[in-house]
């Protein structure tokens, strides 16, 4: 069972992501809160997955989106936007968001994505603007991608393709048949070449570097 904690300041939006994760039968809902209620209740409740608006009135989902990362043992947490060329979708990835969901996201995606999250995987809205990647990495990346991911082994390149499709280190072993350890080994491998901090950043530069639909996970 996943469990979700929903933060966003509209009560008719918390409840209607209640209902849609609710009813997949393998995701628990235990809290819908404001932003300015977030902190006490993951940390009471301990979710898997929290689902954060990055725009509240009555706090700013990025200053609560830092909170949560500091806690100590910390939720993935994923930004929900109506927006998908949103300023601040850049500076929530650098602060440790998981990927971001747009609030349009049709209910039968958005169970799949939240389990996605908890897997360890990345989500990224396909709405993902060239303008949103660019942004993130001029100011977050020191070299160009193509360059970084040269530096990548042929099987690194592999893996941080499916890193960048969402899957899971487990599901990564699955598709390229090796262990589950071998692909921690290749990721943390991967996040030290490319000089990032997570598999959301390390998406963001396979995508600018082109490496997205070329096939090179196939083998």
């Amino acid at each position: 069972m996943v469990r979700v904690i929903v933060v966003d300041d509209e009560e008719l939006v918390r409840s209607g992501f209640r209902l849609i994760l609710q009813a997949a039968g393998d995701i628990e809902v235990v809290a819908t809160v404001t932003g300015a209620q977030a902190v006490k209740e993951v940390s009471l409740h301990r979710p898997d997955v929290v689902l954060l608006d990055i725009r509240m009135p009555d706090v700013d989902g990025l200053t609560v989106l830092r909170q949560l990362r500091g806690l100590r043992n910390p939720p993935v947490v994923a930004m929900l936007t109506t927006f998908d060329s949103d300023e601040y979708i850049a500076t929530a990835l650098r602060s440790g968001a998981a990927g971001f969901i747009l609030k349009d996201t049709a209910p039968a995606q958005l169970a799949q994505l939240v389990r996605t999250l908890a897997a360890g995987g990345v989500v990224l809205s396909p709405k993902v603007t060239r303008t949103v990647v660019d942004g993130y990495l001029d100011s977050g990346a020191g070299s160009p991608a193509a360059a970084q991911v040269d530096q990548l082994s042929e099987r690194e390149r592999a893996v941080l393709v499916l890193i960048a499709d969402g899957l899971s280190n487990a599901d990564i072993a699955k598709r390229i048949h090796v262990s589950v350890g071998t692909v921690k080994d290749h990721v943390s491998s991967i996040l030290t070449k490319l000089r990032v901090g997570s598999r959301v950043q390390a998406a963001l530069v396979a995508q600018r570097a082109g490496l997205l639909g070329t096939g090179e996970a196939s083998s």
